[in-house]
């Protein structure tokens, strides 16, 4: 086995088919990770949630991290972080148009609305709940590939002195 750099188009490929990742946000110093459905475009990650920590987290410091993977093999996987900034997309004018764009990506997939949409325990009736659609601006993407057999070295030979 051994282990590449992703391109970044085979990182943007890897987030625009994944539907599940793991948000990180930090707080005081603390960090908090948290499992997150997902639908990648132009550069951005949506997302959404209920009101709860990560989104005080993300309003407090809006420097996130999000990773993603899949594993297609034994030994063979491939892994993404894509760092950026939180953008609460708010249910005003001004976001309209964005809201409409994460609500066209995330609702033809199946329960979509978990795990952000759901909190443990029993939850009030509330006559209008409040939701959070939010996206990450992207920053800066990493990525690793794990693959079976044996590396091909292009490196010349060294030469013995």
């Amino acid at each position: 086995m051994f282990i590449r750099e992703m391109t970044r188009r085979e990182i943007v490929d890897l987030l625009a088919a994944s539907r599940f990742g793991r948000l990180a946000c930090t707080k005081d110093n603390q960090p908090y990770v948290v499992p997150i459905n997902l639908a990648y475009a132009e550069d951005h990650l949506y997302s959404f949630s209920m009101p709860g920590q990560k989104i005080d987290w993300m309003r407090a410091n809006p420097q996130v991290c999000v990773q993603v993977d899949e594993f297609s093999g034994h030994r063979e996987w491939r892994s993404a972080i894509a760092y950026g900034v939180y953008e609460e997309l708010t249910d005003t004018p001004q976001w309209k148009r964005e809201r409409e764009h994460a609500w066209s990506l995330l609702h033809d997939r199946p329960n979509w609305w978990e795990p952000g949409g759901l909190k443990p325990g029993p939850q009030p009736v509330v006559r209008d709940p409040t939701h959070i659609f939010y996206r990450v601006a992207l920053k800066t993407l990493t990525g690793r590939q794990a693959l079976e057999g044996e590396e091909i070295s292009r490196r010349p030979a060294r030469e013995k002195h």
